[in-house]
């Protein structure tokens, strides 16, 4: 997911490329939108019922919600190609991993590689805007500046924030695959790199792996969407406060 810094629309390119780029930003936002109500309509579903020998049922029912995900998401991505419209990096490197993980969990019928992507999803968003940001460079404002047209310490501010958002954001989606997915039989490991040990454990005062409720992890999904619109709409009025008019740009260019 590439969110947007704010719901507004700046002025700064005039109205009619203002027009343009609100168009493609509610594009954007909906193909955020539809393949994540795809994977929670598909999860609901099929967790429910148990069809073709017991190849959908409930605990096959992730593994078909996540390749819904995965086609919608790759879906989109190509509609974007095809029409040649403008795609970010960021959105490129997101899908991929949202695909990778999701493959090699759906392949190795590994539930635990579908409950950490989002992790790594989040982590490696907040690694594109706050790495470069400590050597200059401002992924953020690449992104967006032809949308807002802001001076230098505010996209500093703007990517800064977003950055750290996108860390608590990766540490929510331990703490609800942890807490609400049930235990596993044995050690988990991935790549060699310990993720959790067998069964129930405590960590920080906290218990994990008690409850066997993935449903909870699985429809939050929504919810992180609603987390994710509502700090954007946060950061609205910082953003809007710093807009530049367009004689002031040049002005300052």
């Amino acid at each position: 997911m590439t969110p947007p810094p704010s719901p507004a629309n700046g002025p700064a390119n005039g109205p009619a490329n203002g027009i343009g780029t609100a168009a493609g930003k509610a594009n954007q936002i909906w193909g955020d939108f539809i393949p994540v109500i795809g994977f929670i309509l598909t999860y609901n579903i099929f967790r429910r019922v148990e069809l073709l020998d017991g190849l959908i049922n409930k605990d096959t029912a992730i593994y078909w919600a996540t390749g819904v995900l995965i086609v919608l998401m790759l879906g989109f991505l190509g509609k974007q190609l095809i029409q040649r419209q403008p795609v970010s990096q960021m959105m490129v490197f997101s899908s991929a991993i949202v695909g990778g993980f999701g493959l090699i969990g759906i392949l190795l019928q590994e539930k635990a590689f579908i409950y950490v992507k989002p992790t790594i999803q989040q982590l490696f968003m907040a690694g594109m805007i706050l790495i470069p940001l400590m050597f200059g460079k401002n992924l953020w404002k690449s992104l967006f500046a032809k949308v807002f047209d802001l001076p230098d310490f505010a996209w500093r501010t703007l990517a800064f924030r977003w950055g750290l958002f996108f860390v608590a954001m990766a540490f929510w989606n331990e703490y609800l695959w942890r807490t609400y997915a049930p235990g596993f039989e044995s050690p988990l490991v991935l790549a060699g790199i310990p993720v959790a040990p067998a069964g129930t454990y405590e960590f920080l005062g906290l218990t994990f792996g008690a409850k066997n409720a993935e449903d909870v992890w699985a429809n939050w999904k929504l919810g992180n969407m609603v987390i994710v619109f509502l700090f954007g709409a946060l950061n609205t009025p910082y953003t809007l406060k710093h807009l530049r008019e367009p004689e002031e740009a040049s002005a300052t260019a």
